[in-house]
């Protein structure tokens, strides 16, 4: 394949060969090759089965009708449920904020006081952030028991990965002639946080926790599921017992909630950035 245009004489550009036994050819072919051959290895071990899906279909429109009318008797306790729900990703987040933010200074490259110990903090960050707050929720109910606490307690160890990454490549992107500047100037280490780094990056800091709260108003719908509290000790009850009235009203909570926290959330990150 030729690498620029080629010109004819007459100065129409010609259009670029194609050699089907290239280098770049054969390569770009053997990647596609991989890439589907991957694939179909991962539709073998997730059992993708459309036969079975459209025979089931009918079953799940037989079991979604059976929700109709919906549950209102306890409105007042799936209500109470749901501030619970927005609370735990409330504490959560705010609390993984406050933490994630001097660990983020810690392995941001261009901030970091430490290059060499901040590689040990990464991957340990990279570990909170690989494991979802569920499992984390699901241990911490082992040793403070059943309710919302554990499910903070999850929420904070898995936030503070997810958000110390995210402030940290938010860190490494800003400009280094003000740091450099305020170095100079004889700042300290800290004055150049404060004054110099802090500044050019609050905006993105708070939009970054202000996603990742919406995120966990999500995630603690299910938490109840291994007992830490908020809506999902209601959903996993509605399930077990195939109350699908209840389900269906507990269901429509959780939309309502999640939509409007999604929404104020983009209204605040909107007026931050």
């Amino acid at each position: 394949m030729a690498d620029h245009p080629v010109r004819a004489a007459d100065g129409r550009y010609l259009e670029p060969r194609l050699d089907p036994l290239s280098r770049t050819v054969v390569v770009r072919a053997l990647v596609l090759l991989a890439l589907a051959v991957a694939f179909a290895f991962c539709l073998k071990l997730a059992e993708v089965n459309p036969a079975a899906l459209a025979r089931g279909f009918p079953r799940l429109l037989e079991w979604a009708s059976k929700g109709w009318p919906p549950y209102l008797d306890d409105l007042d306790v799936f209500a109470w449920r749901a501030v619970e729900t927005v609370a735990i990703a409330t504490v959560g987040t705010a609390a993984a904020t406050l933490i994630a933010f001097p660990l983020a200074v810690f392995v941001a490259r261009n901030v970091t006081p430490s290059p060499l110990l901040s590689f040990p903090v990464r991957w340990v960050v990279n570990t909170f952030r690989a494991i979802d707050t569920v499992v984390f929720a699901l241990l911490f109910v082992t040793a403070v028991g059943l309710g919302p606490f554990a499910g903070v307690l999850g929420m904070i160890v898995h936030s503070v990965g997810v958000i110390t990454k995210l402030d940290a490549e938010a860190i490494e992107t800003i400009p280094n002639a003000p740091l450099e500047a305020a170095a100079m100037s004889g700042a300290n280490r800290t004055k150049i946080v404060s004054y110099a780094m802090l500044p050019s990056v609050l905006p993105n800091l708070a939009s970054v926790s202000l996603y990742v709260w919406e995120a966990n108003v999500r995630t603690s719908t299910i938490l109840g599921i291994v007992g830490a509290g908020g809506i999902g000790i209601e959903i996993k009850a509605a399930i077990d017992l195939l109350d699908f009235q209840k389900l269906l009203t507990l269901s429509v909570i959780v939309l309502i909630m999640v939509t409007v926290i999604d929404q104020l959330s983009a209204w605040l990150r909107r007026r931050l950035v």
